[in-house]
């Protein structure tokens, strides 16, 4: 079979047979009368296995040893191909994300696409300082809300992921949902970057992705909405920031948010007698008795003020005195 018919049938043009023959991947060793090259079947299959070759990855120069070296195996060669073709759809994924994070912005002209290149690649520098300055400068200028989400969820630096949650709380929408798909990481310390972040934005739509938090199964999640909601008057907070005292985890901060909740008598009344109730539960521990009764100093009303007149005469001396010093501060006793 002559030259061009080989390649007519195989879809190889005959300057690339051309360029095998030289780098000796196949030798057409017939001749016609007139001197051209003739292929026999053996060399058609073998253009066939070059070809199958190649459209795995494989170099030319791959292709030859796999062919022609007998003590060639191809696990090592296969192992590195999978290698390099995850590098490549690694780079080319980045590529597509920072592609569709400039065309996000809709950038007037190439000024505004070189400045958003310019934020996106100092956010993702190794320099703490070079991310916390990127993180400063981006606050009302057209960075994409993604960006700043990635950034603060991958952020181990406290200065720098202060200055993102401050960037983020001021980048408009779309950060409240994109938070909230992280609280659902199987990394402990992202979930706690994305509730602390959504702590501090503004909004409806960011509160109510706090409310579900309250549901997490984990506890800092747990704790970081119901400081957030509490600090904002929202009563559902209430009974996770009760089980935080008896835990001990921020316990301070979550006798302060009941203060801010107790923000009318009713409340006030119904924040107290959920403290008592758990002060009253055989399974809470007296260390934990008196954080609940200490917690009752930030709620005013008649119900906290019977409950620390009965406390005051409890069988746990250190409760008992916490109890009447409290009521000496309020002026009952």
């Amino acid at each position: 079979m002559l030259i061009g018919e080989v390649a007519r049938r195989s879809g190889v043009s005959a300057r690339m047979l051309r360029h095998y023959e030289a780098l000796g991947l196949v030798r057409p060793c017939g001749r016609t009368g007139s001197g051209y090259r003739e292929y026999s079947g053996d060399d058609i299959r073998r253009i066939f296995h070059i070809e199958s070759l190649r459209s795995l990855g494989l170099s030319l120069r791959e292709i030859g040893r796999a062919l022609d070296d007998p003590g060639f195996t191809p696990a090592a060669l296969v192992g590195d191909l999978v290698r390099r073709t995850r590098e490549r759809i690694a780079a080319e994924t980045e590529l597509l994300t920072r592609l569709h994070r400039i065309d996000a912005v809709d950038p007037d002209g190439w000024e505004d696409v070189l400045h958003v290149v310019a934020l996106l690649q100092a956010l993702g520098s190794k320099s703490a300082d070079v991310r916390q300055r990127a993180a400063l400068s981006s606050a009302g200028a057209a960075v994409p809300v993604e960006a700043l989400v990635e950034a603060v969820l991958g952020e181990t630096e406290p200065n720098v992921a202060g200055a993102l949650r401050w960037a983020l709380a001021r980048s408009g929408d779309g950060g409240p949902a994109l938070l909230s798909a992280g609280l659902g990481s199987p990394v402990a310390a992202v979930r706690e970057r994305a509730v602390r972040s959504l702590a501090e934005l503004p909004g409806e739509e960011a509160a109510a992705r706090l409310h579900s938090a309250l549901a997490s199964p984990d506890d800092t999640v747990r704790g970081h909405a119901a400081l957030a909601l509490g600090a904002r008057g929202v009563a559902a907070a209430l009974p996770t920031l009760i089980d935080m005292i008896v835990r001990g985890r921020n316990d301070t901060d979550a006798a302060d948010a009941l203060g801010v909740l107790a923000h009318d008598t009713a409340a006030a009344d119904r924040i107290a007698t959920g403290l008592v109730d758990r002060l009253a539960h055989h399974t809470t521990g007296a260390a934990a008795r008196g954080r609940l009764t200490q917690a009752l100093a930030a709620v005013p009303g008649r119900t906290a003020s019977r409950a620390l007149v009965e406390l005051s005469q409890d069988g746990d001396r250190a409760v008992a005195l916490t109890a009447t010093y409290l009521l000496r501060l309020r002026g009952t006793r």
